[in-house]
């Protein structure tokens, strides 16, 4: 039996919906005036069920999530409609006696597992701290139940992890801590705001198999608040799209994807790499013959851990790869592969240890000086954060410009010229120059920082999870206007990423990178194929992404 077919038939032995929302609109204040940002948002979760609420930033679905669990902003209110949990409206209730539900009959768990936890307080406080609101129970008795909950959502050494502070925890670790608190009284409900963004795919997946496991085995209904289409694919019953506040459709997740109704839903999954994965074409052979921009031969790196008796970190061992110019080279793995350190070993941030790194011929390993910073005009780098790498205190004409000033001699009149030309190149409209980067949308901020990058017309760019922080439709257009750059001005990338569905996108060749290690290397079609390392051939089937089923019924089913 299928899994929906199981819920479906739950469904009619019990068909109270848990959480049921009718016409729910609300509104931020801001001074005098007032912005409707949710509008007549209906829809229903029953027991066991997986509703995705997807869309862009800015849609409301975040908005409407914190609405249910009573934690919208100060200046936020319901405007009109209600929000029932098993029958009873709660949208008119105080915080103070929404507290009774908190934890108990709703619970949440974050986006950000680093920020969530009190850094003051142990992991074992912090589990417990629920249980002391709620249940009335000795002290021996709350520590029993935190380290069985502890046990349950896979944290080994449990007891030990009673004793440790947030910062001594990994992303994965810390995220599986928020889900022990979130279950820890078997919540009727719960709402999942982004809750794997933050992480690897592989981990990203423990974490959502995990959710999953729990939910199957309390019954408990999940509403997935999440930007990653993939992801709602491959984990939600039922699909809500959002757009400006609004529900464009819902329905099935299988029906939907089958057949969106709506020109937005169509265009969103036309845009996730994961739903309609696309494969960028080899370089030419006449970009093959002109040699390599970029040649990595058997680079180290280490770095001291503190002490003179502690080993050293080997966070590059011995790496070799070669990127054809005019093309891109991606390079993949979790936090702490040595992805970053090889781009700042490349930019001349850091020297390696030993090996050669070439650009355009040149090893940058062995230069100084004015040598060194006059190379940099050949590669520059395009942050992850469109939101943290500008500097919100200049306009953004001044931000393009002032690698000009830098590294050329040139009157205000021709930096002008550069500039627009350049503004002009990345499809941004020229009056928005005199503007401050807060006031740019992410996608318009990305087109600045790759205008600031391309302004000395270097022949490389290293982007550095460039377009992991936009959402879908945001970072589809800036993967069209990196190809046209591409095509145009003959440039080669070097694209750091954990998103192996954009990476097999837009990639022509491919190196994962594995605690440091070469692990695969080679043509991305070849790579995706038929990998040669378990470690890549993991991370290609945690990749979220949705299967159809054949035959009949609307189910869908797994891959992965």
């Amino acid at each position: 039996m299928s899994l929906l077919l199981a819920r479906q038939q739950t469904a009619v032995v019990n068909p109270q919906p848990v959480l049921e929302l009718k016409n729910l609109s609300i509104a931020y204040r801001s001074g005098q005036r007032t912005t409707r940002v949710v509008e007549q948002v209906s829809f229903s979760i029953l027991p066991g069920e997986v509703v995705a609420l997807v869309g862009e930033s800015g849609s409301g679905k975040t908005t409407t999530a914190q609405a249910i669990i009573g934690l919208l902003a100060d200046n936020g209110h319901i405007e009109q409609g209600s929000i029932l949990l098993n029958g009873v409206d709660i949208s008119q209730w105080s915080s103070r006696r929404l507290d009774s539900l908190r934890g108990a009959r709703i619970s949440l768990i974050p986006q950000d597992p680093t920020s969530s936890l009190n850094p003051v307080k142990t992991i074992g406080e912090q589990v417990a701290e629920i249980l002391a609101i709620h249940r009335r129970m000795s002290r021996k008795e709350r520590e029993a139940r935190v380290v069985e909950l502890l046990t349950r959502v896979g944290l080994t050494h449990p007891q030990s992890r009673l004793h440790q502070y947030p910062h001594e925890l990994s992303g994965g670790m810390k995220q599986r801590v928020l889900i022990a608190i979130a279950i820890a009284l078997q919540p009727a409900l719960i709402i999942a705001d982004e809750p794997t963004s933050a992480l690897d795919v592989r981990v990203q997946k423990r974490i959502l198999d995990l959710i999953d496991e729990l939910r199957q085995e309390f019954g408990t209904a999940v509403l997935f608040v999440t930007h990653d289409l993939a992801l709602a694919a491959e984990r939600a019953d039922r699909l809500l799209v959002f757009r400006k506040g609004k529900v464009q459709e819902q329905g099935i997740t299988a029906e939907v994807l089958r057949s969106p109704k709506s020109d937005y839903t169509r265009q969103l999954f036309a845009d996730a790499p994961a739903l309609t994965p696309r494969t960028a074409p080899l370089p030419s052979s006449q970009q093959a013959a002109a040699g390599h921009a970029i040649v990595v031969n058997r680079v180290s790196k280490s770095f001291s851990l503190g002490g003179k008796q502690a080993p050293a970190f080997r966070a590059l061992d011995e790496v070799s790869f070669q990127v054809a110019r005019g093309s891109t080279h991606s390079l993949v793995g979790e936090s702490g592969s040595g992805k970053t350190t090889l781009a700042r070993l490349l930019l001349g941030f850091q020297r390696p240890d030993s090996g050669q790194l070439l650009i355009d011929g040149v090893d940058i390993a062995l230069l100084r000086g004015e040598a060194l910073r006059q190379i940099r005009q050949k590669i520059q780098l395009v942050y992850q954060n469109p939101f943290a790498s500008l500097d919100p205190s200049q306009t953004l004409f001044q931000v393009i410009a002032e690698p000009l000033l830098n590294f050329s001699r040139l009157s205000r009149a021709e930096r002008q010229t550069r500039v627009l030309s350049i503004v002009d190149r990345v499809a941004l409209p020229a009056d928005l120059l005199q503007r401050r980067p807060q006031e740019l949308s992410g996608g318009q901020r990305q087109r600045v920082a790759i205008a600031r990058a391309l302004i000395l017309q270097p022949q490389i760019l290293v982007l550095d999870e460039a377009t992991s922080a936009l959402d879908v439709t945001v970072q589809a257009q800036i993967l069209q206007l990196l190809a046209q750059l591409q095509q145009d001005l003959g440039l080669t990338y070097l694209f750091i990423s954990h998103d192996l569905a954009t990476v097999r996108q837009i990639s022509h060749s491919v190196s994962v990178l594995n605690q440091g290690k070469q692990v695969d290397n080679g043509e991305v079609g070849a790579i995706f194929a038929r990998p040669t390392s378990d470690y890549t051939r993991e991370l290609i089937q945690a990749i979220p992404h949705y299967v159809p089923a054949t035959g009949q019924g609307s189910d869908h089913h797994y891959a992965g």
